[in-house]
């Protein structure tokens, strides 16, 4: 059997973006799952090892071999922020708050500025 081609970083599944972060992601079955930028290489190989306990490899597939088990491996790398629908929601508010935002402040630059947004359940001024 041939031998695996080290990576730039020395760890496994970490990979040194031309910026100079790293990233690390895992493979399940079919599914390539990212894990995350980081500052340093170590970092994202800690967070590869994390991930790995979590999905019971064996500790061959393991860049570090002094994590014996799962809550050593999480208090190493914290589990990553699941993005909720809620979260998702939050964001697609944000979004049309900033879209609404330039919107106004394009008409203010360009002198248009009595002709502001005004809500559909408020009366025009001037009328009751």
């Amino acid at each position: 059997m041939p031998l695996r081609r080290q990576r730039s970083s020395g760890y496994r599944s970490v990979r040194e973006r031309p910026c100079g972060t790293y990233y690390a992601e895992i493979r399940s079955g079919d599914v390539r799952l990212g894990l995350g930028t980081f500052g340093t290489a170590h970092e994202a190989a800690r967070a590869y090892d994390a991930a790995a306990w979590r999905l019971e490899r064996p500790p061959s597939q393991m860049n570090f071999r002094d994590v014996y088990t799962r809550e050593q491996a999480q208090v190493v790398a914290p589990p990553p922020r699941l993005i909720t629908d809620q979260d998702r929601a939050e964001h697609r508010r944000r979004q049309r708050r900033l879209l609404i935002t330039e919107e106004d402040e394009r008409a203010m630059a360009s002198g248009a500025g009595a002709t502001r947004r005004t809500s559909p359940t408020s009366a025009p001024t001037g009328q009751k």
